[in-house]
């Protein structure tokens, strides 16, 4: 065990510990303005059905937004135990960032869940439609400012480096740096696609067990027109992302799109075996001149290759194949998202066969989501901060034998709370399915 590479152990607990985190933010973020947007529909159509969406929902709200606080706070201790030179470095910058994080969006969202979940009858109802937009802001908040410090982290500014540490000379830059922008709304419309399938997803499933009152139905349709209208934006923006990333990381473009040497009219390569000891792509299937056209908006544009950057370059293979997996899960998102609504349109009610589709992809947004954090963090190697701190400078010394064994700790309780969490959800969904009452089902269904 002493022989394995503490560095390496410490990369890999930390992606564990981020790729379980993310997933539930990801949720709790669009979720709060979904809940929102049931409360509000309630509130001015008075139908009983958005209420019970609201209330059906807001349970998988809370559950997830617990497990986003406790994996959370596992994640922040890494940063003092296999990070210290992370917080010594540049801490003047992610310390503030992180405070900033607490005080206005953490607070703000504890505080007001409590009304939200246990103060709708304590309360009145305009008191308890503020906690819920509140609580929505509170998750937007956070992702603000979680997202400035990842996003300084990849294109670094408004900050001198003193005696080997970072002192900021304008918040605004440092907050407002290059790839922030593209980077929150990517982030934000990927929180809204993973729950619209979420909602789909479990939506249909109740459609399947012949739960078919205005409830579910409503869930159904809010889920998938919202994740018809998002995918082309995400689509949009994240084009918009990677010429950004083509300015700020070209060496995360070079392994992104698997190109080796720097040339003009680079191919976009569809499918390949990225080979690092001959510097190629096995069994290439490209389009001629097609990466360059939509990077550079020229069909001769010159495009970095790996060779431009020496030993400073992401490991080609995993963000090669991760942005492959993103782009795929992006294009199933959008012919199943508009299938779906042509089919409700059309019929009322989704197909059978695309009834089971959305079940399977209740949580697609998931694979898409790690697949793209994947590509950005793992694209930014060797590099902690870009150009200012690598990965090996900001490591600690702790024992390899330390950090394997938390290490197979964390993945044997992430694995069991992940199964737990996924079980859970469908077995909320199949008791808010089972009609204890035929006749109140009945007359709920006539009231709506």
């Amino acid at each position: 065990m002493d022989a394995l590479d503490p560095i390496a152990l410490a990369r890999i607990q930390f992606a564990a510990n981020m790729t379980f985190h993310i997933l539930f933010p990801t949720i709790s973020i669009a979720m709060g303005w979904v809940l929102f947007y049931f409360k509000i529909r309630h509130t001015t159509s008075r139908a009983t059905h958005w209420m019970d969406a609201y209330q059906f929902w807001v349970k998988i709200f809370a559950l997830t937004f617990a497990l986003g606080v406790v994996s959370g706070i596992t994640m922040s201790f890494q940063f003092g135990t296999n990070w210290p030179g992370y917080m010594v470095k540049v801490g003047n910058v992610a310390g503030p960032l992180l405070a900033y994080e607490v005080l206005t969006a953490f607070f703000l969202e504890a505080t007001m869940l409590g009304i939200m979940l246990f103060g709708r009858h304590r309360v009145s109802e305009r008191v308890h439609t503020i906690a819920t937009f509140l609580v929505a802001a509170g998750t937007t908040a956070s992702a603000f400012w979680i997202l400035a410090l990842n996003s300084w982290m990849h294109t670094p500014a408004g900050f001198v480096m003193v005696d080997g540490v970072a002192h900021v000379t304008s918040w605004w830059e440092v907050i407002f740096n290059p790839s922030f922008p593209y980077r929150l709304a990517h982030m934000l419309l990927a929180s809204g696609l993973t729950v619209s399938f979420l909602l789909a997803g479990i939506s249909a499933f109740r459609w399947l067990r012949r739960d078919h009152g205005p409830e579910v139905m409503a869930g159904l349709r809010t889920g998938l027109a919202v994740a018809a209208c998002l995918i082309p934006v995400q689509i949009w923006v994240g084009d918009m992302h990677g010429v950004n990333t083509l300015h700020h990381q070209p060496a995360k473009i070079a392994a992104m799109e698997g190109i080796w040497k720097t040339e003009n009219g680079v191919p976009a390569v569809l499918f390949g075996l990225p080979d690092a000891a001959s510097q190629s792509n096995q069994y290439e299937i490209a389009i001629p001149k097609l990466a360059s056209l939509y990077l550079t908006h020229s069909w001769d544009g010159e495009v970095k290759g790996i060779d431009a950057f020496g030993d400073k370059h992401p490991p080609v293979a995993p963000v090669f194949f991760a942005f492959r997996l993103m782009v795929g899960v992006g294009l199933l998102m959008l012919a199943t998202s508009w299938t779906g609504v042509w089919q409700l349109r059309r019929w009322g009610a989704p197909r059978p066969w695309l009834a089971r589709l959305l079940v399977g992809t209740t949580f697609i947004g998931w694979v898409g989501l790690i697949a793209g954090w994947y590509v950005t963090e793992i694209g930014r190697q060797p590099w902690l901060v870009q150009g200012v701190l690598t990965v090996a400078e900001a490591a600690s010394t702790v024992p390899p034998t330390a950090i394997a064994a938390t290490l197979v700790m964390y993945l044997l309780l992430y694995a069991v709370l992940i199964v737990s969490y996924i079980s859970v959800v469908f077995y909320m969904a199949r008791k808010a399915s089972t009609p204890t009452q035929p006749t109140d089902r009945r007359r709920e269904t006539q009231h709506a």
